[in-house]
């Protein structure tokens, strides 16, 4: 997915397993099937995953997680990820690795959504009431921080033979020109959807890759509003968070400037991450045709 991406194997994972961690040495290894970009993963054995990040830029992701998930879990009401050890470079893999403890579940689908809305805004509930002591801000540029950072116009002008580009334009500026979070930041995961999320007998039960976690605007939260909920469940979602009208409207310009950015990068390469931003440009560009 990435020009400059590091190849992994099963055996390359064994091979680090039986050097760096013995007592885990034997156990089966098999590539776990995932849309994920960051980070290739194995599942170790029933009980463990091994995540080896594909690029540079997603190591950092290795401490965050490492640091914050711990401390965020006990407050949370649906598992995630548990870090259990660090590997080191080695084998010619040059960066830093991890495992983490097995998570079960599968990714929702449409029939999950209506239980699925008001699960997930009482995790984001949770999660925005946890103490941000400490806590990493929200970079500039990057989900969480102010909208004003942002400016998708080149992804949008290369996406001009499937969308009108002044249309696109049109709703991120609307919905961008929403005021500014003006309230003490909040604990946000930053990238809900559901190839991030686990469900088990149709209820949420964990929630996945926090490489975006931060404290920031917690509008960027929201976006599940237009990547994976129907318009019934969006307003159950909606009713049950009860964002005021900026912060609704800087949720679905993130919903936008994900889909915008993402469509034309993965759009070769990772199926799931392409059809979600359909998803969700269709949705967008619908609330806005309607009012």
């Amino acid at each position: 997915m990435h020009a400059d991406e590091i190849p992994t194997s099963a055996e390359l994972v064994r091979r680090l397993i039986a050097a760096q961690f013995p007592q885990w040495a034997g156990l089966p290894v098999a590539p776990v099937d995932s849309a994920g970009t960051d980070n290739a993963i194995y599942r170790l054995g029933t009980a463990f995953s091994v995540r080896l990040p594909r690029i540079r830029w997603a190591t950092g992701q290795i401490e965050l997680e490492r640091q914050w998930l711990p401390r965020l879990a006990p407050a949370l009401p649906v598992a995630i990820p548990r870090p259990v050890a660090v590997g080191v470079p080695a084998l010619g893999f040059p960066y830093p690795w991890s495992v983490y403890a097995w998570l079960d579940g599968t990714n929702p689908v449409a029939a999950d959504a209506p239980g699925l809305a008001l699960e997930l805004a009482a995790f984001i509930t949770a999660l925005r009431r946890i103490d941000t002591a400490g806590g990493p801000c929200a970079e500039p540029g990057r989900r969480g921080a102010p909208l004003s950072d942002q400016d998708p116009a080149e992804p949008i002008a290369t996406l001009a033979d499937r969308y009108d580009p002044a249309e696109l334009t049109a709703a991120w500026e609307s919905d961008a020109a929403a005021p500014p979070w003006d309230r003490d930041p909040v604990w946000l995961h930053g990238d809900l959807h559901a190839g991030n999320l686990l469900v088990r007998g149709g209820a949420l039960a964990a929630v996945l890759d926090w490489s975006c976690l931060a404290v920031g605007d917690p509008a960027v939260d929201l976006i599940p509003a237009w990547s994976m909920l129907p318009p019934d469940a969006r307003d159950a979602f909606r009713a049950a968070l009860d964002p005021d009208d900026a912060t609704w409207r800087r949720g679905r310009a993130w919903a936008l400037l994900m889909a915008v950015n993402a469509l034309p990068y993965y759009a070769d390469t990772n199926p799931f991450l392409a059809d979600l931003s359909r998803h969700i440009i269709a949705a967008v560009l619908t609330a806005h045709r309607t009012g």
